[in-house]
This record gives structure tokens, C-alpha cells and sequence, in this order.
């Protein structure tokens, strides 16, 4: 496509420069995408035992017989559910009160179901005190108790990398979180943008291509591209999958937005009962009183196949009743969501639109 490739350590050399490779590079503009890297708690003895990590995982060559997972988050409860299916006996630790802890609490409960189902031990509330080593193997020492494991995954979050990226030499500003930018992704420094999980708080693959659009938009022509417009589901892919777009009605309230809630169970979906994965349901928020679509909550087989219709409608401002007017076939999950509109709709029926009604059939008589 034209595009001219330097590989090679990068790193700013002053305001409008790059170097690499011994070459230096002037700019006009420049998009800043550095990525992510695991983030490693400070456990004493954990890099001197050894680890992996969602990145180096997919290098082992066997299966490992006992395996902790240090982190309840999606990472966490995603390679735990697998290697516990590929027949290692797994137990997962998480230092906080529960798994998932950006999720729906009801969205964890099932999440933490299908693990025990599957053989996983899940501890919450767990301080691991440090790593010492073992015949063949290595101990995690808690209060009061040891765990002996053949392999560590640790998957504690990631962390922006910018360590070697000559910000201060481009006057660009960041902290623990990642790169300071404004709401249409330039830093600092306004001949250069940043994208992607080098900004932060969210780093998601889909969101980074979301933020590359924006950034490119910005810098090469007259934009006014806003990261804050974007809506951003995310997936965490167990079994059942629990996909999320939008407010919890905690963040509602921190927001200051009422929110009526509907949920709809699986075990009343006629083709989940057909599946026989009835285990899950789907949860909408919309702000009081009206059918504006402000959060949604899916757990179910594919939920991430079926929080796209809650996004787009977010996204164009499609509210509650379009839903409940929408079409969809039968049998599906995604029938759910149109069951979650007729809800609202039954809601919004007041006492005095009732009596109208009923007045008016009466006429009709």
C-alpha cells in the first residue's frame, strides 16, 4: 500500500522526530500504538520461580498437571475453563471479593458455576504472600495454607508499554494508566496522537482499531472524531460467555442516571431450553421512564455474537420499543432482547393510559 516499514527499537527524538535503526525520521504527525504488556504483581519470588502469561501460554508443549492462575479477571477465567477441559487440575486465585469484577455480580455467579462444573477451584479474597520453589515445581505460600502447582499463569491485568519510547525527549505526558490524551486522542504534544492500549483504561483488540480511526482521522484531516462517542462492548469468553456494553447500574448511579432494569432468563427462551444452556439471560438497562438503551449484560453460548445488536442500537440511539417492534427469528437467544423491550413497553403502560384504553374498548364494544 505504499507505506514504508522501519523495523527496529523506536523512539522520539525530539518534538517531530523518530529514531530507528540509526535512521532518524521527521514528521508532521505521528500516531503513537505501543501496545501492552502483562502486568506482574509484586509477589516475592514469583519471576525467580517462573510464570506465564496469556502471551507465552500458547508456547507450552505439554499439559501441565496442576496449574494456578493468579487473577479472576476475563484472562483468568478464560485459560482456567480451558486447561481445567484439557484435563489440568486448576485452581484460581483472585485477591479480590469475586471474579469479573467489572461485570454484572449475577454475570460472575454463572461464570463461577460453569467453573466449578468443570473442575476449577476458585478462591476469592486470596493474598498470596510469595512463590518458593518445589520438587519440580513451585509453591504459592497464602495465610495459613501452601499450594503446590507444576505450571503459574499470571493474569493480573496489563500495563501500558512507554518506558522506551522517548516521551519526555517529544514533550509527551503519561502515567501509571498510560498516555495523556484528550478526547479526540492527540497528547501533549500536538503533532502526535496515541491509540489503542497505550491509552488505557480499557484494552480491548476491537477498541484499538476503533481508537486507530479516530486517531488517523484526527491527524490527517480537519476532524472532530470523539473517543468518548464511542460505544465499547466487550466479551469474556468462557462457556457460558458473558458480553457487557455500557453502564452496570452501579456505574448508573455513579453517572447520575436513573435506570430501569429488565432481564430476561434463559430458562424461559425457548431455544436455549432446546440447547439445554438455559444457565444464563439477558439483562438491559434503560434510563428511567423512557426506553433509552444506557447498559446491557448478556450471558449465554455466542453472547458476544449478540451484544453487536445492543451496541448499534446504543450507538444510533435505537431505543427499547424499536426493539420490541424489531423481527427476530424463532427459536433464537437473540429473541431475548425483544422480550426485553416488551417489558418496557408493559412498564410504560400508566395507570392513566390504561384507563384510556380500556375506556376506549369499551366503546368499541
Amino acid at each position: 500500500l505504499g507505506v514504508d516499514v522501519f523495523f527496529g527499537g523506536g523512539r522520539f527524538g525530539g518534538a517531530d522526530r523518530v529514531e530507528v535503526g540509526g535512521a532518524t525520521l521527521v514528521f508532521r504527525r505521528a500516531v503513537l500504538a505501543t501496545g501492552s504488556r502483562p502486568a506482574l504483581p509484586p509477589i516475592p519470588g514469583l519471576a525467580e520461580a517462573g510464570f506465564l502469561t496469556n502471551e507465552t501460554v500458547f508456547d507450552l508443549a505439554e499439559r501441565p498437571a496442576r496449574l494456578a492462575v493468579i487473577g479472576g479477571g476475563a484472562i483468568g477465567c478464560e485459560l482456567a475453563q480451558a486447561f481445567a477441559r484439557l484435563g489440568s487440575r486448576v485452581t484460581l486465585l483472585e485477591s479480590g471479593p469475586r471474579l469479573l469484577p467489572r461485570d454484572d455480580p449475577d454475570a460472575a455467579a454463572v461464570v463461577v458455576a460453569a467453573l466449578s462444573r468443570d473442575g476449577v477451584d476458585v478462591r476469592t479474597g486470596i493474598r498470596i504472600e510469595r512463590v518458593e520453589p518445589a520438587d519440580a515445581a513451585a509453591r504459592l505460600a497464602m495465610a495459613g495454607e501452601a499450594l503446590e502447582a507444576d505450571r503459574i499463569l499470571v493474569a493480573t491485568g496489563r500495563v501500558p508499554n512507554v518506558e522506551d519510547a522517548g516521551l519526555d525527549a517529544a514533550g509527551i505526558e503519561s502515567g501509571p494508566g498510560g498516555v495523556r490524551v484528550d478526547d479526540r486522542l492527540r497528547t501533549t504534544n500536538p503533532r502526535v496522537w496515541a491509540a489503542g492500549d497505550v491509552v488505557g483504561p480499557l484494552r480491548f483488540t476491537h477498541l484499538s482499531d476503533a481508537h486507530a480511526r479516530i486517531a488517523v482521522r484526527n491527524a490527517l484531516f480537519p476532524g472532530s472524531a470523539k473517543a468518548s462517542d464511542l460505544v465499547v462492548p466487550w466479551v469474556t469468553y468462557t462457556d457460558p460467555e458473558v458480553a457487557h456494553v455500557g453502564h452496570t447500574p452501579e456505574s448508573a448511579a455513579e453517572a447520575g442516571i436513573e435506570v430501569d432494569t429488565f432481564t430476561v432468563e434463559l430458562r424461559d427462551v425457548d431455544r436455549a431450553i432446546l440447547d439445554g444452556t438455559t444457565g444464563g439471560f439477558v439483562r438491559v438497562h434503560a434510563r428511567k421512564g423512557k426506553g433509552e438503551i444506557v447498559g446491557a449484560t448478556l450471558v449465554a453460548p455466542h453472547a458476544g455474537e449478540t451484544i453487536g445488536e445492543v451496541t448499534l442500537a446504543m450507538t444510533a440511539g435505537i431505543g427499547l420499543a424499536k426493539l420490541s417492534e424489531t423481527i427476530h427469528p424463532y427459536p433464537t437467544v437473540a429473541e431475548a432482547l425483544r422480550r426485553t423491550g416488551d417489558a418496557h413497553r408493559r412498564k410504560s403502560l400508566t395507570p392513566r393510559a390504561k384507563w384510556v384504553i380500556e375506556k376506549w374498548l369499551a366503546w368499541r364494544r
